[in-house]
């Protein structure tokens, strides 16, 4: 299984609009340090799965036939805008899997195009070519599903963002299910009280500890957050690590 990391930005992206923040000045000197919208994709064998679609430029990167499914974590525009170009393709249609939400995004239900949209129950499981994904739900301003997912080979990561802290049923499901891999929403440098709608870092890390993964990457970041990184430096725990933009994990059981 492998996992490639296509954006890790919160979103405004790194560099910010207008912002003359150190972060956001060292991104437009090296586009290394550039954050995208946070997206991700999921591969295994002849499978591919795209987890959110917020970049605008999906009509480019992938060609017609190489994406088996998108799968949502919320219908922010932030994870959805690439839709919105991609549906006005033709050739086969390409299946939309998130969480149920009535209002969706602007018009993306009424006019799908290409994409077939499908609603998932939180807790019931699909599967995906090689891959098992289970919905589980977590805290924000949208109905948003994080997934548990599960190859043949006994692989196994969990995908969380967006979210602050985990319900109580997520957080139970994660500790007996026990993932090796974690990938975790960290978006905001520590706050006091700590942010209503995404981690700030005191959060993630604590969320980290009470799943008890071997590994775990910070995605969804703020240029905030990258600001403070480089004026702070902190410490990582042990097996936890920032993502950044285009980095390919290979994950084993």
């Amino acid at each position: 299984m492998r996992l490639t990391f296509l954006g890790t930005g919160a979103a405004g992206g790194v560099p910010f609009y207008g912002c003359t923040c150190p972060a956001c000045e060292r991104a437009r000197g090296d586009s290394r340090y550039a954050r995208r919208p946070c997206s991700a994709l999921l591969e295994s064998g002849e499978t591919r799965i795209l987890i959110d679609a917020g970049l605008m430029n999906l009509h480019e990167r992938f060609p017609p036939g190489t994406l088996t499914a998108i799968v949502l974590t919320h219908y922010h525009p932030d994870h959805v805008q690439g839709l919105f170009h991609l549906r006005w393709g033709v050739g086969d249609t390409i299946p939309v899997m998130g969480p149920p939400d009535s209002a969706g995004c602007a018009d993306l239900y009424r006019n799908p195009g290409l994409l077939r949209f499908q609603v998932l129950r939180k807790f019931e499981p699909l599967n995906i070519g090689p891959f098992k994904l289970t919905p589980l739900p977590l805290i924000h301003s949208k109905p948003t599903f994080g997934y548990a997912i599960e190859d043949t080979g006994g692989e196994r990561i969990a995908y969380l963002t967006d979210t602050v802290g985990l319900p109580s049923r997520t957080k139970c499901f994660l500790r007996e299910w026990r993932p090796v891999d974690l990938v975790i929403d960290c978006t905001h440098p520590p706050q006091a009280p700590s942010p209503g709608n995404h981690n700030d870092w005191d959060r993630a890390l604590a969320t980290i500890d009470e799943i008890g993964s071997a590994r775990a990457w910070m995605t969804h970041l703020d240029h905030s957050l990258d600001a403070w990184l480089l004026e702070h430096r902190p410490t990582l725990p042990q097996g936890v690590r920032i993502a950044t933009d285009n980095t390919d994990v290979t994950l084993a059981g």
